[in-house]
């Protein structure tokens, strides 16, 4: 897998470390304390030097998104994954990258941003992307669905994976349609759609094992 995709991968690591460059252009105009963290509402709750803040965090992220290439490679059952499910493993960290040093330096040089709608945002797409794949997902033990019943029945695995599919992208819609709602009811309505999302992917699987015991 890293063999035939090489060149995705160089473009992956360079994506992930251009906020470096980005944040070495800012530099004197950033302050030396960035904030990195916010809560539920949006609001700055932890902070970071700069040094970590445009140097650290691209870098732990590359580290991050090695150990997930080459976990996913090594798994034998990969051998024959689909190549776009690969894909995904590829690029989800490059965006989030992007994406986290983007708000970062934006809120840093005293731009408005609203935290909380951006961020549900990006993970309405990302859940609506990974439910695109999910079924075109083969039976492993690093990407997808991994819970007992599907590693253990290759129909179980396929057919959970097709029902999640089309589940996850419904709810990575709701998730994107949720920055109409008065921003208090954001975070909980959010909460209520992940724990739906994750309870009947797992309940499905399960139903269909009783089902074909």
């Amino acid at each position: 897998m890293i063999k035939n995709n090489k060149f995705k991968l160089i473009i992956s690591s360079v994506l992930i470390l251009l906020p470096i460059l980005v944040g070495l252009l800012l530099w004197e105009k950033l302050p030396e304390e960035l904030a990195t963290h916010w809560g539920a509402d949006g609001s700055a709750n932890g902070w970071s030097s700069k040094p970590f803040a445009v140097l650290g965090m691209p870098l732990i992220l590359l580290l991050i998104h090695w150990i997930c290439i080459i976990v996913t490679a090594l798994d034998p059952k990969n051998k024959g994954q689909n190549r776009k499910v690969f894909g995904l493993v590829i690029w989800i960290v490059p965006i989030l990258s992007i994406f986290v040093s983007g708000i970062i330096y934006t809120l840093a040089l005293g731009k408005p941003i609203e935290i909380e709608t951006v961020s549900l945002l990006l993970i309405g797409v990302l859940f609506t992307a990974i439910g695109n794949y999910l079924p075109k997902c083969k039976q492993n033990h690093t990407i997808g669905i991994k819970i007992k019943w599907t590693l253990e029945d290759e129909g179980n695995w396929n057919a959970t994976h097709r029902f999640c599919g089309k589940l996850w992208v419904a709810g990575g819609l709701l998730l994107m349609a949720c920055i109409f709602l008065p921003k208090p009811f954001m975070p909980l309505i959010t909460l209520i759609i992940l724990v739906a999302l994750v309870i009947t992917s797992f309940l499905y699987s399960y139903i269909y094992y009783k089902r074909n015991k």
